[in-house]
């Protein structure tokens, strides 16, 4: 039976971050990411906007299939491929970990996510069920070209507890190769194992007072030498852009920027809206997300983060045979339920998520269908991100209404808008999907709870959001 030398700890429920003081978000230089891998680099707190040269997309970033190996970087040999590891644990932010995986297999790394606790299945700190490829135990012999740690409470006491885990990331850094964390990762995990020694170091400001004073730096990003840190999930686009640019250089970096829609605020307004009407409820909004295989990660777990952290009740359901979907990235996620189980409530708002593969199972589905049209014809809310608005289209629920979508999906749409990231009409809210969502999610709470709501779950995020 294979050993465990992790410290397993009784799980206390998760700790979600929420009002600390507020640090912008900031985007990375139009110019260069240029991060100098034998000196510090920060990026400071400041008002600049990511503005990415526009490149031409690759069609192997949108995968049709659900695949790990669908990326922009130039058919890397065996040989040369860079492998990064991701462990999680109990209380993990997922949207963090996601996030990190998912841009860093865009870029072309094997990337491992394991889990430190006794089995593959690993509940985060937002309630999302995520599933790890493999155990720690199976890592410990190999060797990592980076090794990234998501943040959360208690996730990254529980990466901080496993003997294993120290043991691969102490090695990381004594041997010069790339590590790095994210929200409490640095001060609760890399802090108490010495890895912080003499390296600039940021981290999740209601965190910010555990660095040590002289070394600790308030930036959404901290490059020091081997060691790349960041504030938290509303970072987590930069975070991951940085380690792509360490691992495969600027020109890759800025090419999954531009696909990730990471423009800035000058390219894209954050949202309009058309035929105002107020989404307010008597009760607890509960919100649909339905998946299926191909279904692209980001964009579920960014949504049903952010709404359940504004406290919605947001329930996942699976369109698919089985609870478990393969997501767009290789990222395997367990649904609350199965969409057949998941259609006897009444939900407030329905949301699909995009991913080409995800979109055409969704489509498929008559359960979902049925419940699509039913929740058109009693007037209540309908969501759709990246190519699933063309579920809504096909399904004949956009007639007269405005939306947007992904670039490669607009074009279907009957009436579309092209601009902003986020487009609302009366009760249907669509976006262009992936690094958008995070408007999408907040524009959402706002519209059931006020603006304060989601400039609150906005800092807690340590995202950039209008205070008006």
């Amino acid at each position: 039976m294979e050993s465990l030398s992790c410290l397993v700890l009784k799980p206390s429920p998760p700790t979600r971050l929420f009002f600390p003081p507020r640090i912008p978000q900031m985007a990375l230089p139009g110019s260069t990411f240029g991060f100098p891998p034998s000196m510090d680099y920060q990026l400071p707190i400041t008002t600049a906007k990511l503005a990415l040269k526009p490149i031409r997309a690759s069609t192997s970033t949108v995968p049709t299939t659900p695949s790990t190996t669908s990326t922009v970087a130039s058919s890397p040999t065996a040989a040369s491929t860079k492998k990064a590891l991701v462990p999680i644990g109990f209380g993990t932010e997922e949207m963090e970990a996601v996030i990190l995986v998912d841009v860093l297999r865009r870029a072309g790394a094997e990337v491992t996510v394991a889990s430190v606790e006794p089995q593959l299945e690993v509940h985060a700190s937002g309630g999302t069920k995520l599933v790890a490829d493999t155990r720690i135990s199976t890592c410990s012999d190999r060797v990592f070209d980076l090794v990234a740690l998501p943040g959360g409470m208690p996730g990254s006491a529980q990466l901080r507890d496993c003997e294993i885990l120290k043991k691969i990331t102490s090695k990381q850094a004594e041997e010069k190769r790339l590590y790095g964390g994210i929200s409490t990762a640095p001060a609760v995990t890399l802090l108490p194992w010495g890895l912080l020694k003499r390296k600039r170091t940021t981290c999740h400001p209601a965190f910010f007072d555990r660095l040590p004073t002289f070394w600790a730096v308030k930036s959404n990003i901290q490059v020091s030498g081997e060691l790349t840190t960041s504030q938290g999930p509303g970072t987590s686009f930069l975070f991951a852009l940085a380690l792509v640019e360490q691992l495969f250089g600027e020109s890759v970096a800025r090419e999954i920027g531009e696909l990730l829609f990471m423009h800035s605020a000058d390219d894209k307004p954050r949202k309009e809206e058309f035929n105002k009407v107020d989404w307010a409820v008597s009760h607890t909004p509960r919100v649909l997300v339905p998946v299926a295989n191909g279904s692209e990660e980001i964009e579920i777990v960014t949504i049903v983060d952010i709404l359940r952290r504004a406290k919605v009740d947001v329930v996942v359901a699976s369109v698919e045979k089985s609870v478990k979907i393969l997501a767009s990235q290789g990222v395997k996620i367990i649904a609350d339920k199965l969409i057949g189980d998941a259609a006897g409530s009444i939900y407030d708002l329905i949301i699909l998520p995009g991913g080409v593969a995800g979109t055409g199972q969704l489509q498929k589905s008559r359960i979902l269908k049925k419940l699509l049209k039913e929740q058109d014809a009693a007037g209540r809310m309908l969501g759709a991100v990246c190519s699933s608005p063309t579920v809504l289209h096909k399904h004949g629920l956009l007639k007269e209404k405005k939306a947007t979508a992904h670039p490669s999906a607009i074009t279907e749409l009957s009436n579309p808008v092209d601009g902003p990231k986020v487009v609302i009409d009366g009760k249907l809210i669509t976006s262009m999907g992936l690094a958008t969502v995070s408007d999408f999610a907040l524009a959402i709470v706002s519209k059931f709870f006020g603006h304060a709501r989601a400039r609150s779950v906005a800092e807690g995020l340590v995202f950039e959001y209008p205070r008006s």
